[in-house]
């Protein structure tokens, strides 16, 4: 095991880290920004060591200054969390390179996934179904040639894309010429690269997300899977698990079909293969080579702690579970909790005044806020994820909107609301939603928040 962890990243998701750390008897170093001096993480941490100024690029970015930090503390391993570095090949490269561990695949795996169309190619050779698609797009006439082939709609994607950057649909020819343009230009600002590729439109699909674990010593196992259908412009608001669209054969198939294309690409540590699920067919998008925001909700069904299991194969132990050690418990749902106005989505930095989180029976909440705590402008607006588990799923909405209701965040806006306000709507009780949904309700007045 690791004498010492720092944590590359803020916010609830160093938090987790930490205590999970605690439980393993391993010391822990904090990094932050200046912006970030009062935060939890750094409260709770054995060391800390400021890294830059409040942007990221200065700090959580700045991989110079996290590799000193690794040296001046002496910590031998580095978490990444999710976001910042933590599916950054080069940064994994770095570390190993000074002899520092990356807790995480290794940097071939990154790189690989990490590309939109390398990873398709992957997938298609590993036996994974697939959106079909194109390889990479030059040119309008190629891009045009390949759209009426497949047929209208379709979704043009950056091949380094993600969070739904560089990502714009074309439901007609005439709109494929803007949106590849359109698609360039954002993929180029974002990413640095400027690739992009077409992929068919899925008119009614769910997102269903497969929670895989693997020591990369040829053992692999599935954790079952995920629904986050409920997104706005691409980004997750709410997931559950399981998924309320899948019956039992569906949901093993799957499984078994990522755990064993897991164990030929001699996968290492925790990763997400996600697919887009309509018609009782499966069709691969990508694969996350890092903890998701929402990994609680399997942690919760199935009893095992993600960050645990990753730093224990991260320092070399073989998986000891098999897949039929995995026994499926219950219901389990995550809200984000975000720093935002619910009607708007505007942001909503400030000072908490008021922070009262609810509790109880099978109810969870990973955060790092607390009262006093004053919310920076310069990262994402997620401030806390609230879980609950139950037997069923009726029992677990019910939870829920019993936990809603005690959840006090004074002094910003947050978007606890909407989840108050969703919770009564037929289609959620009914499990009965695509990706689309909730863009399409909070379109009708008087809907939102």
């Amino acid at each position: 095991m690791f004498d010492k962890i720092l944590i590359a990243n803020r916010g609830e998701i160093a938090l987790r880290i930490e205590r999970a750390c605690k439980e393993l008897g391993v010391a822990t170093v904090a990094v932050h920004s200046t912006a970030d001096a009062d935060a939890m993480h750094v409260r709770l941490a054995d060391e800390s060591v400021c890294i830059g100024a409040a942007p990221s690029k200065d700090s959580y970015l700045n991989i110079p200054a996290i590799v000193a930090a690794c040296e001046i503390t002496g910590a031998d391993a580095v978490h990444p969390g999710y976001g910042f570095l933590a599916e950054n090949a080069r940064f994994a490269e770095i570390l190993e390179e000074h002899e520092i561990t990356f807790i995480g695949p290794t940097a071939e795996h990154v790189r690989l996934m990490g590309d939109k169309i390398r990873a398709k190619e992957a997938a298609i050779a590993l036996g994974i179904p697939v959106v079909p698609g194109s390889g990479p797009v030059t040119d309008f006439e190629e891009a045009r040639a390949f759209a009426r082939d497949i047929g209208y709609p379709v979704l043009v994607k950056a091949a380094a894309g993600g969070g739904g950057r560089g990502m714009k649909l074309a439901l007609f020819e005439n709109e494929l010429e803007p949106a590849l343009i359109t698609a360039r230009n954002e993929a180029r600002a974002a990413f640095g690269d400027d690739t992009v590729y077409l992929e068919k439109y899925l008119a009614h699909p769910r997102h269903i997300e497969v929670q895989v674990l693997a020591d990369g010593q040829g053992n692999a196992i599935h954790l079952g899977e995920r629904d986050c259908s409920l997104q706005r412009r691409h980004q997750k608001l709410w997931e559950e698990a399981p998924s309320p669209a899948l019956n039992a054969s569906e949901r093993v198939r799957i499984g078994e079909t990522v755990a064993k294309a897991m164990r030929d690409l001699n996968y290492r540590g925790v990763g997400t293969v996600e697919f887009l699920y309509e018609g009782g067919e499966f069709s691969f998008i990508e694969m996350n080579t890092r903890l998701q925001v929402e990994h609680t909700i399997t942690e919760m069904i199935t009893g095992l702690d993600l960050v645990i299991e990753q730093i224990r194969i991260a320092a070399g132990a073989p998986l000891t579970l098999r897949q039929e050690d995995i026994r499926f418990n219950g219901h389990s749902i995550e809200c984000r909790i975000n720093a935002e106005n619910p009607a708007t989505f505007r942001p909503s930095p400030g000072t908490i005044t008021h922070f009262h989180p609810p509790g109880g029976l099978g109810v969870r909440v990973d955060s790092g806020a607390y009262a006093g705590y004053t919310i920076p402008p310069y990262y994402d607006s997620l401030i806390g994820k609230l879980i609950v588990h139950a037997r069923t799923r009726n029992e677990c909405l019910m939870r829920l909107k019993r936990a809603l209701g005690e959840f006090v965040v004074d002094g910003i806006e947050t978007t606890i609301p909407l989840f108050i306000s969703l919770i009564s709507e037929p289609d959620i009780v009914d499990g009965n939603y695509d990706i689309h949904w909730l863009e399409n309700h909070l379109a009708k007045p008087g809907t939102r928040g």
